[in-house]
């Protein structure tokens, strides 16, 4: 198929690539050779008594140690090629280690979310068919609510000051019982510590061997519209996105780059692009638990000089209007990939007049693992653009709906339709759920997105929304990204979501939830007015709501069904008021 994207790839991004027959660990194995005394992972934590900035580094010699003695371990228990093994930590040395432990094993990563409800523990436990989970100490109670009720039969416990030496470990213990937070969790029957398990196995795991199209990682998706489902990535998936995001990145220097990593690491998009190729690089990844603290990521930039930073628009959002951002130097910044949210083009020029850097952004989903397309580095950006397909990325834009002969005809250059794509990153499927794959991927092996998008004569695509986040407002089609956009330039506007709501007259209508600045005021009428000015009358929101802060997932991601669910739930209390 013609691809017209190919003629505006900067220089040095080729137009197909090489992907070697091997493993997550095959590909990552040359960086531990070649960088053995490097740094691979750092953790800093800042808010201890007296300020203290108590951190542990992993050198790629000490990580691969660790990898191998815990492979071993769980070789012990019985876990085996195929296992599912579940991780549910924050970002941390530990959970980078349980990753690649597992997954050298041939094991299958089920990625859980720290915050999650048991609830919702379970049913991702049970789904899966976890057999075993490593887990953060202060998780461990939930566990503990649910584990009878799934296959999980052993338990490996990560605390938050493992690694790190007498007396600092014993002050984060103390600070966090001070907080409330810390658990402590006595090892036998089937629950281990972590740090007794590589203390008390040697590195040498038994040699599985691995497919490249073996699954290596359960992603679940779909919990802001629905039941959770697992897309199944293969190791091929994983190697060949790696390769694809090095490749993008031009100006990568094997060896030096220092990653930021704040973006949580059981998000495919941080996994991907923070984790594993920093480590396919050799380059260092500063682990950040918390990612909503802004001031301490700006502070790990200051201090450590990072150079990438992948994360979502809510991120750098949080960093140009941070009261303090002047008080850090963020010249080191050298690239950004932005992913999981559109991008409002003021946030994308104020950062890179902060940092001097380039935050570009960019376009993936959980079934593609992830990426998929970006704005060149350093080549040709387009405002409001996800770019162009990455190497040996088909994509195309093809009708709503099928013709009578059940395809879905292509549309013309600037014509909006449904994005579809093909790729050696794209799934194997969803975990147990053959209707939900072959309805996902045709029969061509046409990944469809669910994205309302366009393509431009350049090959530039732009999202145009969400299917299900089309507002139809009287017969009209509104876009909620393009007002949000509009909003995002008012001065006073911090954080913007547009959502259609339910009325009566229109069907729907546009609603605006807007955070406004620190010691900024506005009023609904102030906001319509610079609205009508910038939309056509009927994209203009007929309703504001100011807000502390949003609804966002834990990577930062607005939710914009949450809000539309709560607007249901008001339209249905005052009708059964009425009756």
């Amino acid at each position: 198929m013609e691809k017209p994207w190919l003629k505006h790839y900067e220089k040095g991004v080729p137009a197909t690539l090489s992907y070697p027959e091997t493993s997550i660990w095959g590909l990552l194995s040359s960086s531990f050779k070649e960088y053995p005394n490097n740094k691979a992972v750092t953790m800093v934590l800042r808010y201890l008594p007296l300020g203290l900035r108590i951190g542990v580094s992993l050198t790629y010699r000490r990580l691969e140690e660790y990898v191998n003695r815990l492979a071993t371990a769980m070789a012990g228990m019985g876990i085996e090629k195929g296992d599912r093994v579940a991780v549910q930590t924050p970002n941390s040395p530990g959970g980078v280690i349980a990753f690649l432990a597992a997954t050298r094993l041939g094991a299958i990563v089920v990625n859980t979310n720290p915050i999650y409800t048991p609830r919702e523990m379970r049913h991702q436990f049970r789904d899966s068919g976890a057999k075993a989970i490593v887990i953060w100490n202060e998780l461990y109670p939930k566990l503990q609510e649910i584990q009878g009720d799934t296959d999980i039969e052993h338990v490996i416990v990560y605390n938050l000051n493992d690694f790190i030496g007498r007396p600092f470990a014993g002050l984060v213990k103390s600070a966090r019982e001070k907080e409330g937070t810390w658990v402590d969790v006595a090892e036998g029957n089937g629950v281990y510590q972590l740090t007794s398990l590589l203390a008390s196995h040697p590195p040498n795991p038994p040699e599985v061997p691995i497919a490249p199209d073996d699954v290596a990682l359960f992603q679940y998706t779909g919990g802001t519209t629905g039941v959770p489902k697992a897309a199944m990535l293969s190791h091929r998936n994983l190697v060949a996105n790696i390769l694809q995001c090095q490749s993008w990145l031009t100006d990568l220097q094997p060896g030096r780059e220092k990653f930021m990593g704040a973006i949580p690491f059981f998000h495919v998009f941080g996994m991907t692009v923070a984790m594993l190729l920093n480590l396919k690089v050799g380059g260092e990844v500063f682990v950040v638990p918390n990612p909503r603290d802004i001031g301490f990521v700006m502070e790990q930039i200051h201090r450590e000089g990072c150079t990438i930073y992948p994360g979502v628009p809510a991120m750098y959002i949080g960093i140009i209007n941070h009261p303090q951002v002047q008080k850090y130097n963020l010249r080191s910044i050298k690239a950004c990939i932005s992913g999981a949210a559109p991008l409002p083009v003021e946030v994308q020029r104020r950062f890179e007049e902060i940092t001097g850097g380039r935050l570009r952004e960019g376009y993936g989903l959980t079934e593609a693992a992830p990426v998929t397309h970006a704005n060149p580095i350093y080549g040709e950006s387009k405002a409001g653009s996800i770019g162009l397909p990455f190497p040996d990325v088909e994509a195309r834009i093809v009708a709503l709906e099928p013709d009578e002969n059940g395809h879905y005809p292509e549309l013309p250059v600037g014509e909006a339709g449904e994005l579809v794509l093909r790729g050696p990153q794209v799934m194997v499927g969803y975990w147990n759920k053959p209707e939900e794959t072959a309805a996902t991927i045709d029969g061509e092996g046409w990944l469809h997105t669910g994205d309302i998008a366009k393509m431009d004569e350049d090959g530039y695509f732009y999202i145009v929304d969400r299917k299900k986040d089309l507002i139809i407002a009287s017969g009209y089609n509104i876009v909620p990204r393009e007002v949000e956009e509009v909003l995002f330039e008012h001065p006073k506007v911090q954080e913007a979501v547009v959502a259609g709501v339910p009325d009566p007259k229109r069907g729907e209508t546009v609603k605006a939830y807007i955070v406004l600045k620190e010691g900024e005021t506005a009023t609904a009428e102030e906001i319509i007015a610079f609205c009508k000015e910038n939309l056509a009358p009927y994209k203009v929101p007929k309703m504001v709501e100011f807000r502390s802060e949003l609804p966002k997932s834990m990577v930062g991601k607005f939710l914009r069904r949450v809000l539309v669910e709560e607007e249901k739930q008001k339209l249905a209390a005052q009708q059964a008021g009425q009756e």
